[in-house]
């Protein structure tokens, strides 16, 4: 059984689709629970889950994708965590999709990406997701782990307020853990919309790279909120 975990924070513009996207490409029965975690949303997002009548758990956690999707973790019910980002779609039985790779004993793993932009650069990047390589894993490809796995781990390092999916992913490299499927996740290009794709792109190299180097979680959340905020 697969649990669904979105942190979310001030997404009532995208929170109804996405919920009703779920439901309705996947069998329920693959399904424990969707459990979406609010960091303390100033807009309706709450409001509006709650009158959907979809029987979603909703948890409040301080500001910080790591703390809420580890209290999600927590909360959990599923041998099977899934966490996805408030304006990312998965493939049609996307719930089938990863028990199949369960099965198979790939016991973490993402999709492939697709932005709803028909920038060519951001076409560029979404066909490189279909690779393994390392350099083309993000949060917003989603990700599913066992329970033991992630509990292993330790979940998302919460002194990462960004790059905290990275962080996870890579201890998945380092163990052998990790695998692509090949079905287009689909993804809002709204963050490149806003701030331009060659500035944004460029940004988050930098940020990689800093990273690389030895930056701290402080420096690079800094950085973040300087450039990208």
């Amino acid at each position: 059984m697969i649990s669904i975990i979105i942190p979310v924070l001030n997404e009532a513009e995208h929170i109804t689709d996405v919920l009703y996207h779920l439901i309705d490409n996947a069998s329920l029965n693959t399904i424990q629970e969707i459990i979406v975690v609010d960091g303390g949303s100033t807009d309706n997002t709450v409001n509006i889950i709650n009158q959907l009548g979809l029987n979603i758990k909703v948890l409040q956690s301080e500001k910080g994708r790591a703390k809420q999707m580890n209290i999600g973790a927590k909360a959990s019910k599923g041998d099977i965590l899934y966490f996805l980002h408030a304006d990312s779609f998965p493939p049609n039985r996307y719930d089938h999709l990863i028990l199949e790779e369960i099965k198979k004993g790939n016991n973490a793993g993402c999709f492939r990406l697709q932005f709803d932009s028909s920038h060519w650069w951001l076409r560029l990047v979404s066909w490189l997701t279909k690779f393994s390589w390392r350099a083309s894993r993000g949060g917003d490809q989603s990700q599913f782990i066992t329970k033991p796995l992630f509990d292993d781990i330790g979940g998302y390092d919460e002194s990462y307020i960004i790059y905290e999916d990275n962080i996870l992913i890579n201890e998945l490299y380092k163990r052998n853990e990790f695998v692509v499927i090949n079905e287009k996740l689909k993804t809002s290009a709204r963050l490149y919309e806003k701030h331009g794709v060659w500035k944004l792109q460029y940004h988050f190299c930098l940020i990689y790279i800093k990273k690389w180097f030895g930056a701290s979680a402080e420096e690079l959340c800094a950085y973040y909120k300087k450039h990208i905020a």
